[in-house]
């Protein structure tokens, strides 16, 4: 197919040119060469698509909800008419490789706008407080405009997250997605336009941080800002949101601990290293610190050494079941970095490492690398790295096991490998993260998705999804039924 053209806007339910916007590559990281090129939006620019959400905002948060699911319903349509077309833009972008982007990446999107959908069926707009004050009722009504900012690591998963639930919860909006991997969001766009969404509902307008991101998380006229990308990232915006008292929903980084029981089933070490390599690692609930037990450890080693060596990387564009590049020249040599500090601080480096894989010197390829013999005090450890690198670290008990997976800074997701139901349960209520996956099982539909500490604030998906674009109204004096 032909790429979509990233140097339009979306604003006021039509596609527009920049007014003075800057120009600039967006690269192909199989090959390091550009494939599109991105408009960067000026403040004028973002001073439009916000006037526009703000114009619209009081009819949109009017409309009934019968009308927003059928708009969400046509978007479900549509977007699963364009799957083909927004696999391959996925690919091209951010290096997901095409059988990976089809199946994994795509049906993200998919999937959460069939959730909320569900969610929203038997959400109730009006409660009643209780039996003890029948005069009372409790309202859900739309927070107002809001900033959404979406990340390149998963595109389609983090706009849908945002701005499905937006809707149906009857606010307007501007997407900022990111610059790194614009082209996707440019077909979702589009999907807007084809649903029929009404004029100023939705708005997209491509920018960087420094600039339109900036604007929307400092901005007057934003009532609130989502975010998900890195911790740094949402710091700053937090600090800019502050001067305006806007409310702020962060969805940053992670450092999962995997821990690996000696009753673990024989797959778990598999599954754990798995799952860490999956979309080049690039992940941030992805199980980076797998723990595991002394009498399991050199297993471990020995599995995911095997794990790694058996997914190597390859060209996005082909097809299989093999892992593509990083999404960026910059984030290479952030890993690449990261792998020199572990093998300077004293891991054992048991595959993978440093340097380029033979034949793919031309994109930005990382070697899935495995380090044994880490420590939590060492950086690989400590600092997120986004890339397909597992550190290994052994514990005695159970108490110790707990105590290093608590010690980060991030809260996102842990995992626990146990054939123990009391042991599964009790170690979970004790890990410090917004979520907990036991011995392979995915959460449910519909479940939250969220952090604490320095993961962010805030859940995503499901009834939570839509009551975090929300503001609840206390009212008395209603007439009873």
């Amino acid at each position: 197919m032909a790429l979509p053209d990233t140097r339009e806007f979306y604003i006021n339910g039509a596609f527009t040119s920049s007014m003075d916007g800057t120009n600039v590559d967006v690269m192909n990281p199989s090959h390091d060469t550009p494939c599109a090129t991105v408009t960067l939006g000026s403040t004028q620019d973002g001073e439009a698509a916000i006037a526009a959400a703000k114009a619209a905002f009081d009819s949109w948060s009017q409309s009934t909800k019968e009308e927003r699911v059928a708009l969400v319903e046509r978007i479900l349509s549509a977007y699963n008419a364009h799957a083909e077309d927004m696999a391959e833009a996925i690919s091209a972008e951010m290096g997901a490789p095409i059988d990976y982007a089809t199946n994994s990446q795509v049906t993200a999107g998919s999937y959460h706008i069939e959730n909320f959908l569900m969610a929203f069926k038997d959400f109730e707009m009006v409660r009643p407080l209780g039996d003890h004050a029948p005069h009372d009722r409790i309202a859900y009504e739309p927070v107002g405009v809001v900033g959404l900012i979406t990340p390149w690591n998963w595109p389609m998963n983090q706009v849908t997250l945002k701005v499905i639930p937006a809707l149906l919860a009857g606010c307007t909006m501007v997407l900022k997605p990111s610059e790194i991997a614009p082209l996707s969001s440019q077909i979702f766009a589009k999907i807007m336009h084809e649903a029929g969404t009404p004029a100023g509902v939705f708005n997209m307008v491509h920018g960087d941080g420094v600039g339109i991101g900036t604007l929307l998380s400092g901005h007057q006229d934003i009532d609130m800002i989502s975010f998900t990308g890195s911790t740094r990232a949402g710091q700053a915006i937090s600090e800019n949101a502050a001067k305006t008292l806007k409310r702020v929903h962060l969805e940053l980084g992670g450092k999962g601990a995997n821990i690996i029981f000696g009753d673990a089933d024989e797959k778990a070490v598999k599954r754990g290293a798995i799952h860490c390599f999956n979309n080049t690692g690039q992940s941030c609930n992805a199980p980076t610190r797998m723990l595991v037990s002394v009498e399991r450890y050199d297993e471990a080693v020995a599995t995911a050494k095997a794990v790694a060596e058996m997914m190597q990387p390859d060209l996005a564009e082909k097809n299989g079941r093999h892992i593509g590049p990083v999404v960026s020249a910059m984030q290479y040599d952030k890993i690449q970095s990261l792998i020199a500090k572990g093998i300077e601080e004293g891991a054992e480096l048991i595959t993978g490492g440093l340097g380029k894989p033979e034949g793919l010197e031309d994109g930005y390829f990382v070697k899935p690398t495995v380090f044994a013999g880490v420590n939590n005090d060492m950086t690989i450890a400590r600092e997120e790295i986004f890339g397909p690198v597992l550190s290994i670290l052994p514990f005695e008990t159970e108490e110790e096991a707990v105590a290093i997976a608590n010690d980060t800074i991030y809260g996102l997701t842990n995992y626990i490998q146990s054939q123990n139901p009391e042991t599964c349960q009790r170690v979970a209520r004790r890990l410090r993260s917004g979520m907990v996956e036991i011995n392979g099982k995915g959460r449910g539909r519909m479940a939250p998705f969220g952090g604490m500490k320095a993961s962010g604030n805030g859940r995503e998906g499901g009834v939570w999804g839509i009551e975090d674009f929300m503001e609840v109204k206390s009212i008395s004096g209603i007439a009873s039924d």
